[in-house]
């Protein structure tokens, strides 16, 4: 998965020159190349060749982490929702549009929130305070809407993707990741003291008292928990995380939990097996349930409960989430304007039905056709490198060809809607509005969870401006949001769409099939070794040499890049960009040589529009946070870690040794070429 992702065709795209009409929406061939900084070489640093000038000069927005393209076209989608669910606030167009319309009026009514105080809250503090025993609290924590240091979920069975089954796993504590528990350091100091803080705020807002003795507790449970929990790295393993186990093994593991119980109260009665992904986590966090003691197990509930809804709270609940969460965190300023995260928050609970309106406002059936010809184009591309990468021997290759050949695109929309019918809304309270959402998308689950997995269902919204691949289903998704500027533009440069569609998204989407992750799963889902143990070796010393590459870089004094973590993403990067320039040449070999255009080659076109995709920088506190716990490398190594290991790269910019991003042919990372 990546922040911005698949698009459109390329192949209907005009190849532009000079004087031709209409123009594209950025500068005269597709990037706007004001964004640029001709003082500095490509080669030492051709992020900031392409973005330099933006960079300087485009401020980050007082209410964002970053800025950039990825968050400039999220702006016009929010516009878009936000008409759609105030339309329904005040003339909604059937049932399920006066639910959308609903719950935003809910949010957006402050002064009754206000008005209502700590009420709405009261029930839930009761019910935490009620629990006397070590079962009830598991009980409560595994009911809809509570924190519990263990999630029980249901997903699809990775050795028969047609079936769900239940899933257990390490749940999110109060900080990001347990690096912020563990780290030694002022900066990690400071953080830890601000959270303890927080926690004695957001306690002494509900009403408890001796909060910081409180808060004191709340930390030392948290950091006993983080140092069991397993690191993002380790969590990216698909086999190690991947421990199906009976009732009978889930008692063992950790009887503290009461499985049988728990599974049964929670609708999963004819459920008779887990798949359990961190085993020592969660057995870890079962002997927390013992050793810990309930009243500060109870104390921990209320302080989650609060905090992760405290939004929908009084201001000074709202405030203190946002000091610590978003200030101290991220180091945002400004808090986003209220219309926005209603925006936001509807989209999280009922998205599909804002999503169904949406689609009848602003989506074209030409696009859905254009982009499913673009992904023929790189399914193309990529067989035929498959076909001929050197280091994969037959059989291996027969089976990757299979599962390249069973992608299975799905483009703009879902087929099928979720019926929000059951699911209660009320226009006055926002959170009993959000725990009824929690409790909706529960049983939601147990109702598939006795069926057949249900291929038709999509992870994201047609509104989402991202897209995502499954292993488990072999698919590809490709919300409509993504599929318009400055992501795809039919009238930009073809050198641009192949390298800003087919390189950064398409071709990235199809790269994960072959990822480290995504390559252990087979053309049907199957987690399986479909891999001849020579071809794996010969790949996996490819994957440790980018892994390297990128454990050298240090967006941030301190703080380098996890070669291992955004190994995934790192992989499908290089993949998609060696698969698309392939495809460019492709149509070039078909089209012809293209003109120089603004003193650009066509191939320099297509280096140049491949940087200007990945056009963004973010605030320290939230690159700290993004460097620590997500796959995603920061947007300028996506960069410069990538194009010094493409040949063509060198070719078209006459790098040399000597320029700072220059490595040795014998240094450069392959996956798909020579």
């Amino acid at each position: 998965m990546r922040r911005h992702i698949l698009l459109v065709t390329i192949a209907l795209a005009p190849l532009l020159v000079a004087g031709t009409s209409p123009k594209p929406r950025y500068g005269d061939w597709g990037v706007a190349t004001e964004d640029m900084d001709q003082q500095v070489k490509p080669g030492d640093d051709f992020f900031d060749y392409v973005e330099g000038n933006w960079l300087r000069g485009h401020p980050i927005a007082a209410d964002k982490v970053g800025a950039g393209y990825n968050y400039e076209l999220p702006d016009e989608i929010e516009l878009q929702v936000r008409a759609i669910v105030e339309d329904e606030a005040t003339q909604p167009s059937d049932p399920t549009a006066k639910k959308v319309g609903d719950f935003y009026a809910a949010w957006m009514d402050e002064a009754g929130i206000e008005a209502r105080g700590v009420a709405p809250l009261k029930p839930y503090l009761v019910a935490i305070e009620g629990v006397q025993t070590r079962d009830e609290l598991v009980r409560l924590m595994m009911t809809p809407g509570y924190a519990s240091p263990v999630n029980l979920s249901i997903s699809v069975n990775q050795d028969d993707p047609t079936r769900y089954t239940a899933a257990a796993s390490q749940a999110q504590l109060g900080l990001p990741t347990r690096d912020y528990y563990l780290l030694k350091g002022a900066k990690y100091d400071a953080i830890r003291l601000a959270y303890h803080v927080y926690i004695v705020r957001v306690l002494t807002l509900s009403g408890i008292s001796d909060a910081a003795s409180k808060a004191d507790k709340i930390v030392a449970l948290e950091t006993r928990l983080s140092e069991d929990q397993w690191t993002p790295e380790r969590r990216r393993d698909p086999v190690a995380t991947h421990n199906p186990m009976s009732r009978e093994q889930m008692m063992a593991l950790a009887p503290e939990f009461d499985w049988g119980s728990t599974l049964n109260l929670r609708g999963l009665a004819d459920a008779q097996r887990v798949d359990v992904a961190e085993t020592t986590a969660v057995a870890a966090a079962g002997k927390r349930l013992a050793d810990v003691p309930l009243t500060t197990w109870k104390n921990w509930l209320v302080f989650r409960f609060v905090s992760d809804h405290a939004s929908l709270l009084p201001h000074a609940f709202d405030q203190a989430h946002f000091d610590f969460y978003s200030k101290t965190l991220n180091d945002v300023p400004e808090q986003r304007a209220r219309w926005k995260r209603g925006v936001s928050l509807v989209d999280g609970s009922l998205g599909e039905a804002v999503g169904k309106i949406y689609i009848a406002d602003h989506w074209s059936v030409g696009t859905q056709v254009q982009a499913e010809e673009l992904v023929n184009d790189v399914r193309a591309a990529y067989a035929d490198k498959i076909g001929h990468a050197p280091w994969m021997d037959e059989a291996t290759r027969k089976a990757a060809l299979t599962k390249l050949a069973t992608f299975d695109p799905r483009i703009g929309h879902p087929g099928k809607w979720i019926d929000y019918s059951q699911l209660a809304v009320s226009r006055i309270d926002p959170l009993a509005n959000s725990m009824a959402s929690d409790r909706f998308r529960w049983q939601l689950e147990l109702a598939r969870f006795p069926h057949a997995v249900d291929r038709g269902l999509w992870d994201m919204t047609p509104q989402t401006v991202n897209a995502y691949y499954d292993p488990t289903m072999n698919q590809i998704t490709v919300p409509a949001a993504i599929l318009q500027p400055p992501f795809f533009d039919p009238n930009a440069d073809s050198a641009v769409n192949y390298a800003e569609t087919g390189a950064t998204t398409i071709g990235h989407e199809m790269g994960h099939g072959f990822d480290d992750e995504g390559r252990q799963f087979d053309a049907q889902g199957r987690l399986r070794d479909w891999w001849t143990r020579e071809t794996a070796a010969k790949y996996n010393v490819k994957a440790d040499r980018l892994a390297a590459q990128f454990d050298q870089f240090e967006p941030i004094s301190g703080v380098r890049i996890k070669g291992k973590l955004t190994l995934g993403e790192n992989l499908a990067d290089l993949g998609g960009l060696e698969t698309a320039f392939a495809a460019y040449r492709r149509y070039v070999s078909r089209h012809g040589e293209p003109p120089v255009i603004g003193g650009y080659t066509g191939d320099q076109r297509f280096f140049i529009a491949f940087a200007a995709a990945w056009q963004g920088k973010m605030r320290e506190g939230a690159q700290r946070q993004q460097l620590l716990s997500d796959p995603h490398s920061p947007d300028k190594y996506r960069v410069d870690g990538i194009v010094r290991n493409f040949d063509p790269w060198y070719a078209a910019f006459h790098i040399v040794p000597g320029d700072k991003l220059y490595l040795p042919p014998n240094q450069r990372v392959h996956i798909w070429t020579n």
